[in-house]
């Protein structure tokens, strides 16, 4: 059995080394992920309920450059904000100065989120748009950046799974952790957190669904194929498995999975239609 188990091939994280400037494989998935998810809303924004109507401003292919800008600051400051307060608070309090290293890594997607719907909020209030509408335009693109950056760890070789089944096809040895065949777990967020949450995304939002909807339903998403994930991914070492066996990402995405069911119902009930007339739009800026 041990034979048959795959062993991580052991790949460089470096992509390209010009003198002193080092890119990172990591840093090339993220900014791929912001330039398809540009092309992709300059697409979007092209169809209802984006393009405009009587008395409603048509989004434009500057609005989305800004709505891009301000997403990369939030997905930056509160991804990083957000793994230095909940996972190492004790370290970054005694090294204030090393919070600036994103180089030597550290993102929280959850801190991240916070980050951006902080960021969504701020261009929604400059730009006079219902948030709603602001964060529906987003949230379909979102899964490109998080399979994009799963496949990011899996060349970092980190964020490994827990031990698995030799007889597991895929099984996979981690050398610079040890000889224990392991869950491929970057691999398993790719796909859930990735494909298929932006193929779901995608099949609903053909059904012009309410607005608020479609975020709710990235959130419930998210929040349920993260805690599926985390059954599989080796719990970090300096927090262990918490309270009730879950791990710290476990315990993070259960407000998303209600926070998302509830702005879901509420969407839905309200009846916030994406087609909504100007009158409701603005009252829920």
């Amino acid at each position: 059995m041990t034979a048959l188990v795959l062993t991580y091939p052991n790949l460089n994280p470096v992509a390209l080394r010009l003198g002193p400037l080092v890119i990172h494989w990591y840093g090339v998935m993220y900014m791929l992920a912001f330039i398809i998810g540009y092309v992709l809303l300059r697409r979007r924004v092209r169809h209802e309920p984006f393009a405009g109507g009587p008395d409603i401003p048509a989004w434009t292919v500057d609005d989305v450059g800004t709505l891009i800008y301000h997403a990369v600051g939030g997905v930056l400051l509160g991804g990083r904000l957000g793994y230095c307060l909940i996972y190492k608070p004790t370290y970054y309090f005694t090294h204030p100065l090393d919070f600036v290293k994103l180089w030597d890594g550290g993102m929280s997607f959850h801190g991240g989120v916070i980050g951006v719907i902080v960021a969504l909020w701020w261009f929604a209030r400059r730009h006079h748009r219902p948030f709603l509408q602001v964060s529906d335009l987003l949230v379909p693109v979102v899964p490109i950046g998080l399979g994009l950056g799963r496949i990011g760890n899996f060349i970092n070789g980190e964020l490994w799974g827990r031990p698995a089944d030799p007889s597991l096809p895929w099984a996979m040895v981690f050398p610079q952790v040890d000889n224990t065949p392991r869950h491929p777990s970057q691999l398993y967020e790719f796909l859930l957190e990735g494909v298929l949450l932006f193929v779901l995304l995608a099949l609903y939002d053909r059904r012009r669904p309410a607005m608020g909807t479609l975020s709710g339903a990235f959130l419930f998403g998210y929040g349920v194929f993260r805690f599926t994930a985390e059954h599989f991914r080796e719990p970090d070492s300096y927090l262990g498995v918490l309270g009730l066996g879950l791990s710290m990402g476990q315990w993070l995405s259960i407000p998303m999975i209600l926070a998302g069911a509830a702005l879901w119902w509420w969407s839905r009930h309200r009846g916030l239609r994406r087609r909504s007339d100007p009158g409701l739009a603005s009252a829920h800026e």
